[in-house]
């Protein structure tokens, strides 16, 4: 099944990348938070993909 905290993260990047402009402030903050509780309790592995999709929500903020 994998990591629950993991998955909640990449479903909420994928949510802020697809979020209309007047939503997209909130959905990514909400993304942020996701992925910052799912750091502490991923895989090293798991980690790299947090970190790119730490990377995609910092290009979706400029």
């Amino acid at each position: 099944m994998g990591n629950r905290l993991f998955q909640e993260a990449r479903k909420a990047v994928e949510l802020a990348e697809t979020a209309k402009p007047a939503e997209q402030s909130a959905a990514i903050s909400t993304a942020e938070n996701a992925l910052s509780s799912a750091y502490a309790n991923t895989t090293n592995a798991e980690r790299e993909q947090l970190r790119s999709f730490q990377d995609e929500l910092n290009t979706l903020r400029k």
